[in-house]
This record gives structure tokens, C-alpha cells and sequence, in this order.
């Protein structure tokens, strides 16, 4: 999966909204493929890639996208992984969609990561943000 997420070794990625429900073996896999450990919330540096894991409940969608961005190499991508219909957290599609054209983000992709989680690839437009 690390893979199809575009995961390449020497990745800085800056993980954000982890939480005990989050999954493990996909997490793992993915900091194998980097090679690193993920930048916690707090850090400074500019990041390859960012975790963004979001369920229903946990606040405004727009202001963890746009807070996202804030360390994003202008070449990065955001990974937004919500839980998938049915489950505790789900978040609509078209939330999604509406929150990351507000962020000033672009959809491009999403599929099933694992048995709960569903990924969604967000990009900055061509041209850059910077």
C-alpha cells in the first residue's frame, strides 16, 4: 500500500489526527517504506507528505487542510484517510470534495487503504501554492 501511496524512501512525513483507531499495520508499512518516523504535529520542518487521519466528529475539515498545507513541500501531497461507509466517523464524499476546494487543495484520487480506512489523495493545484 506504501506504494500506491507514493512512498519513497527518505519521505518526511508530518502525521496529524492519529488516534487509537487508526490502523497500525498500514501506519507501519508506511514509515518502512520511508524509512523514517513520522514529524509529529509540533515540528518545524517542511514535509514530503502528510498523514491526515479525520473522522465526522473531530472539528472543522477546511482548517486541518489549510493547517496541513502549512509545512507541505509545494511538490507534497496530503493523505486523508476517513473511515469508510459504515463506520463509526464516516465522512460524505462530498465533504470532502468541498472542504479541500475551499483549503485550496485538489481531489485526485480515493480508494480503500485497508479494511476501515479509506485514502484520499490531495493535491496543491499545478503552479504551486508557493
Amino acid at each position: 500500500m506504501a506504494a500506491r501511496l507514493g512512498i519513497k524512501p527518505g519521505d518526511l512525513i508530518l502525521e496529524s489526527g492519529l488516534g487509537s483507531d487508526a490502523d497500525d499495520a498500514l501506519r507501519k508499512e508506511i514509515f518502512a517504506a520511508a524509512g523514517s518516523e513520522p514529524v509529529g504535529d509540533g515540528a518545524q520542518e517542511v514535509v514530503d507528505v502528510v498523514l491526515l487521519w479525520w473522522r465526522e466528529d473531530d472539528g472543522d475539515l477546511i482548517d486541518a487542510m489549510v493547517d496541513s498545507l502549512t509545512f507541505l513541500d509545494a511538490h507534497g501531497v496530503v493523505w486523508l484517510f476517513t473511515p469508510k461507509v459504515g463506520r463509526a466517523g464516516h465522512v460524505e464524499p462530498s465533504d470532502i470534495q468541498e472542504s479541500a476546494q475551499t483549503a485550496g487543495l485538489a481531489q485526485t484520487s480515493t480508494f480503500a487503504a485497508c479494511a476501515d480506512w479509506s485514502a484520499t489523495k490531495l493535491t496543491a493545484p499545478k503552479g504551486g501554492r508557493r
